[in-house]
């Protein structure tokens, strides 16, 4: 029964620290702001990956908080220094994260570019539903953003002859 619980297993010193641990991570996130858990670009995934690793090992009890609460201050700091550069240096968000990837260019499905983003046709078919898309002709575009998320940018008839502003897709690769 010791792999369940042994009476040498400093639980209180669990509790508390996953509170003391909480409260520092909402303390440095309020600080440094919500960007560090904003949705995943691959340097996100990876920075959360991180903070997962080093509260385990302060809730785990393989290193103490106050290296645990650095760790985390650190990648946080770490975070800020990055967005500010890429403000400086446009160039470095290319290097960071992935561009955004246009997957249907009007009411044309771009294949290749699905191949390449290994997204199914039928995970298109969904975020189209989602998006209450009635019919291709309604499509005005869609985007596979750094996020991985897919958004849908389509007119609700037929009818509606909006153009779509190049703005929008400021940044878009149309090729792979």
């Amino acid at each position: 029964m010791s792999w369940i619980y042994s009476a040498d297993d400093p639980l209180w010193q669990t509790i508390v620290l996953t509170f003391i641990l909480f409260l520092t991570i909402v303390l440095l996130t309020r600080i440094i702001g919500l960007r560090s858990f904003a949705k995943f670009t691959a340097y996100d995934f990876a920075f959360t990956i991180a903070i997962g690793s080093i509260v385990a090992g302060v809730l785990t009890s393989s290193t103490t908080f106050v290296h645990g609460a650095v760790a985390v201050a650190s990648l946080l700091g770490l975070t800020f220094i990055f967005s500010q550069l890429q403000r400086k240096y446009p160039w470095l968000e290319s290097v960071i994260s992935n561009k955004p990837l246009m997957l249907m260019d009007g009411n044309q499905i771009l294949d290749d570019n699905l191949a390449h983003a290994r997204i199914e046709r039928s995970q298109l078919m969904a975020k189209l539903r989602e998006a209450n898309v009635l019919n291709f002709d309604q499509v005005r575009a869609v985007v596979l953003e750094s996020t991985g998320d897919i958004s849908v940018l389509h007119t609700s008839d037929k009818a509606d002859e909006v153009k779509l502003a190049n703005e929008i897709l400021d940044g878009v690769r149309k090729t792979v």
